[in-house]
């Protein structure tokens, strides 16, 4: 019999025994009446930096699109495949969310790839390497610059990805519009894996800062 890991089978028999038995009615009118999330997050396909589990969100709630370094590539409609384009229009037009929230993080493989082209296990013609490309000019600006750490370099392209993301979303015109008429908000956020820290991006700044929870 062809089964499953055997971590996946024991975390399956834990959420229906948990989640799924304490939420039973909530996914039974989401599966009659469709989902309506009012939350859009792009966000990293890295496995510790899941939004639904930062942003402790229930089923239903939050519309999520995760690729590597959470880009959002501008708007070309020249008939090739765009699954991330194909998301945000989905979001955007279908499903009428309210809020797109670009979500980066601390440590990001992507990002770590984009600030050294080449290496291994990348080449120019992978996957990922033509991916990441999308950022290569802030890269370059950020591996100019000697006076900064490896360290610092990473969070910088890290956060400066995230605010490039957005002014990729605004080249969408279901976007671009939206936003225009006040129905739709762009926002941009950085979490820290190692200490849990939610930075969020001023709008009219572009600096990241930690949000006020109290």
């Amino acid at each position: 019999m062809v089964r499953l890991p055997e971590k996946l089978l024991a975390g399956y028999r834990s959420f229906m025994a948990g989640k799924f038995a304490d939420e039973t009615a909530r996914y039974r009118s989401l599966a009659r009446d469709g989902q309506a999330p009012e939350t859009m997050v792009i966000a990293c396909c890295d496995s510790r930096s899941a939004p639904e589990t930062i942003f402790d969100a229930g089923p239903g709630e939050l519309f999520v699109l995760r690729n590597v370094a959470n880009l959002v590539p501008p708007y070309a409609p020249d008939g090739e495949y765009h699954s991330t384009s194909a998301a945000l229009e989905f979001a955007v037009q279908s499903l009428k969310v309210r809020n797109i929230v670009v979500m980066g993080h601390g440590r990001c493989g992507g990002i770590r790839a984009a600030l050294t082209p080449g290496g291994p296990p990348l080449s120019p013609g992978d996957f990922i390497g033509k991916w990441m490309s999308l950022v290569e000019p802030a890269a370059q600006a950020v591996q100019g610059n000697t006076m900064m750490t490896a360290g610092e370099r990473q969070t910088a392209l890290e956060r400066i990805s995230i605010r490039f993301s957005i002014a990729n979303l605004r080249t969408f015109p279901c976007v671009k519009i939206l936003e225009e008429k006040g129905r739709i908000s762009l926002f941009g956020a950085w979490f820290d894996i190692s200490t849990g820290e939610l930075w969020v991006m001023d709008p009219a700044t572009g600096d990241f800062v930690r949000p006020d929870l109290d």
